[in-house]
């Protein structure tokens, strides 16, 4: 696919996704949204850490309102359901780390596109906004989904009634992100966690992915059990014995990956 609304770049073993509309504050598009999905897919078999961040002074503004036909003759229904659940099921099913650097607002689906993602490092010029109830909607891609189990039901409840943006140092604060970073040094700082996560235990963290996000919906006894055999499978890793080695002879390791 040749990508319009996005770029796909390398930096070594990152793979870095770019939304590319910054005269409309990178807003989704039908076309957008099928970009992403397949630059996803790609990176995950390709490449060891996948970023997502935005173009420009905002990471994502959420859904173009005016992408074809008019928003209030749109089959939300059919938009969700048919672009929107492949998107977010490519960043939750993917097998690699995968970051939000989130330069700019954040706002209704671009908010919670950014959440989707394992970490989210966003800039303390960055906030996050459920903008839906302002147009007379529920959060949706995701939303109604991350945020009470980022940030518990009081807070996920505030923030989607009354509709107010987020700034990045509170997000940090709720839990609701993993860190805020000084605009200056945004750019550099995710690249260092990308780099880092990119030379560490691929299958281990693979593994890890599948162990926490499917946490929610297990019972103690089943989350005992897929630990159990996560582990197992990861004691059996060249990473693991590598991981050992290193430890013993008192040197960084050096993982291979998958």
């Amino acid at each position: 696919m040749a990508y319009e609304t996005i770029e796909l770049t390398r930096e070594d073993a990152v793979a870095i996704l770019t939304l590319k509309r910054p005269d409309k504050r990178n807003a989704l598009t039908t076309r957008m949204r099928a970009e992403l999905t397949h630059a996803l897919r790609k990176s995950a078999t390709e490449a060891r850490v996948i970023v997502l961040t935005g173009a420009g002074d905002a990471f994502c503004s959420g859904q173009d309102l005016g992408d074809g036909a008019n928003l209030a003759d749109m089959d939300l229904e059919r938009v969700l359901r048919d672009e929107y659940m492949p998107m977010l099921n490519a960043i939750h099913e993917c097998p690699v780390p995968t970051i939000a650097a989130v330069n700019g607002a954040a706002a209704g689906a671009g908010a919670n596109l950014a959440l989707a993602c394992d970490v989210v490092i966003a800039s303390e010029a960055a906030s996050f906004l459920q903008a839906f109830t302002r147009i007379g909607l529920i959060p949706d891609a995701g939303g109604t989904y991350w945020l009470p189990r980022q940030i518990g039901f009081a807070r996920a409840m505030g923030a989607a009634l009354f509709a107010e943006p987020v700034p990045a140092r509170r997000a940090a604060e709720w839990g609701m992100i993993w860190e805020a970073v000084p605009e200056e040094a945004f750019d550099t700082h995710w690249r260092e966690r990308a780099r880092a996560l990119a030379a560490g235990p691929s299958a281990a963290y693979a593994h890890l992915k599948r162990a926490v996000r499917g946490s929610f919906d297990r019972s103690l006894e089943a989350q005992l059990q897929i630990e159990a055999e996560l582990q197992g499978l990861c004691g059996k890793t060249r990473d693991f014995q590598e991981g050992v080695m290193a430890f013993l002879e008192k040197r960084p390791p050096r993982y291979e990956g998958r």
